[in-house]
């Protein structure tokens, strides 16, 4: 086997590897063992241009019985187990120590040799193993280090795609983190397979779909995606939106103005970068490692899938009366698909649901408490969500119809509820001046559906200040009920 390696001294190319706790175990264990065993993929990778990651994934080759010596392991130093794949050999282990998580993969050589197990790998830069009691020697058959060092993406051959199509994505998620670009070879074999992703259970392609939604290039790969026809495979719902026209305040159909929606989006987001409080809030962790700065991004993708449906045309005028809600309805379709959790599902929805209301109330001549009151309690947690959704959506519409005044108003209104959003994070939460007992009690009403209705009304006088004391909120329920 061909060595390459980075420098003339690669010892200190894998120091960061040899103080990973997990090894010293990993060694006392095969060392009894006696079976053939070896770090390979991306762990080696990111020790090479020293990326540094939240968690530890460590992807060991094993000659053989890779599952039973993974659970056989996983006993030993009292960790999770669970089978990856029984067919092909392959197994989890996962341990946390302190405030770390090890996640180990142990997988049978895919071949009769280490050498053919790499080939089977799905790019060079990914192709290089190192002995787990000899972290010295880079084992690297297929110019994985030349790659690295020209930052280029290479699959491994033509049967690449056709083994795992999820590769094809995982080609660009690679891309986009890393800085690398993808090689011609790569790039035709993508396009030529990518109908294959059809078959990919969607928890896969969601996992690498996100690592693209948490850059900031996101904009320049999701027209990469839509350009090759990956982006219909991965969702052909969003296919309905080409072509379909659009009123005089926009000047692109439904599609473009989605793409320029996502791209105001990513701008918006850089802009921020210096802003703690909305960089805190666009990186607060909503599901596993999956952030709401992604979530938003899918959002801006979705916001407007609901228009194809709700389009009609009246006297002369295309409209989509209704778009938000047929597009909440299909996004909740989407995500049950990608299998998001609860959070991200009922997140998603409150963004596409809610994205035309900041503009109704940059419409309204004055911005009154209540209303503020009213957003909030409707958004909640996800107001800043939506009022970025909506900036970058009201930067993307600049039809004949569109006003300076407009634009400047959105932009105003926006920006005081930002404010107010973080504002209020600070201030204690007014205690509830009446209750559904009090309403009963106190003034002797029937239970009914109209109690929410009464005791959000008193809410809302409460936030605007208009009332203070229960005395003052039993007095406007009597006259509410007059």
């Amino acid at each position: 086997m061909r060595l390459g390696l980075v420098s003339d001294t690669p010892m200190q190319e894998f120091n960061s590897l040899k103080k990973i706790p997990v090894l010293e175990p990993l060694k006392i264990f095969f060392k009894k063992k006696k079976v053939k065993v070896y770090i390979v993929g991306g762990i080696i990778r990111d020790a090479l241009i020293k990326r540094k990651k939240e968690s530890i994934d460590l992807d060991l080759a094993v000659e053989n019985k890779a599952i039973s010596l993974a659970r056989e392991f996983a006993n030993t130093i009292k960790a999770g187990f669970v089978i990856l794949d029984k067919e092909h050999g392959a197994a989890r282990v996962v341990k946390k120590i302190k405030d770390m998580t090890y996640t180990i993969d142990f997988t049978d050589f895919r071949g009769k040799t280490l050498e053919e197990d790499l080939k089977h790998r799905d790019f060079t830069i990914n192709a290089l193993a190192l002995d787990l009691f000899n972290l010295d020697s880079l084992i690297d058959p297929y110019k994985g280090v030349e790659d690295i060092n020209r930052k280029t993406i290479r699959a491994l051959a033509k049967f690449t795609f056709k083994e795992d199509p999820l590769r094809i994505l995982r080609a660009f998620s690679l891309s986009s983190v890393l800085g690398f670009k993808i090689d011609k070879f790569t790039e035709e074999q993508a396009g030529l397979n990518k109908k294959k992703l059809e078959k990919v259970s969607f928890e896969r392609i969601r996992d690498e779909l996100f690592k693209i939604l948490h850059q900031d290039n996101f904009y320049k790969f999701l027209l990469i995606l839509d350009e090759m026809g990956i982006l219909s495979v991965i969702f052909p719902e969003a296919d309905i939106m080409r072509g379909v026209a659009q009123g005089p305040y926009h000047h692109l159909d439904v599609w473009m103005h989605t793409l320029e929606t996502c791209r105001q989006l990513d701008l918006i987001i850089k802009d921020a970068k210096n802003n703690k409080q909305i960089n805190a809030y666009l990186n607060e962790v909503i599901s596993s490692d999956r952030k709401r700065l992604a979530l938003i991004k899918l959002g801006a993708l979705l916001h407007d899938i609901g228009k194809p449906a709700s389009m009609k045309r009246r006297e002369g005028k295309i409209i989509f009366h209704g778009h938000e809600r047929i597009g909440r309805d299909i996004a909740r379709e989407i995500s049950i698909k990608l299998k998001l959790s609860n959070d991200e599902r009922v997140a998603l929805e409150k963004m596409i649901f809610w994205h035309l209301r900041p503009g109704y109330l940059a419409d309204v001549e004055e911005l009154t408490p209540r209303a503020v009151f009213r957003f909030f309690r409707d958004t909640q947690k996800e107001g800043v969500s939506v009022l970025l959704l909506s900036l970058a959506d009201q930067r993307a519409t600049r039809g004949p119809l569109t006003s300076r005044s407009g634009r400047a108003s959105h932009e105003k209104v926006v920006a005081e509820l930002i404010k107010d959003y973080f504002k209020s994070l600070k201030q204690k939460k007014l205690p509830r001046l009446l209750t559904g007992n009090d309403l009963i009690k106190k003034l002797k009403l029937i239970p009914s559906p109209i109690f929410s209705k009464i005791l959000r009304e008193i809410e809302e006088l409460q936030a605007a200040g208009e009332i203070k004391t229960k005395a003052q909120a039993l007095e406007v329920v009597r006259n509410m009920i007059k």
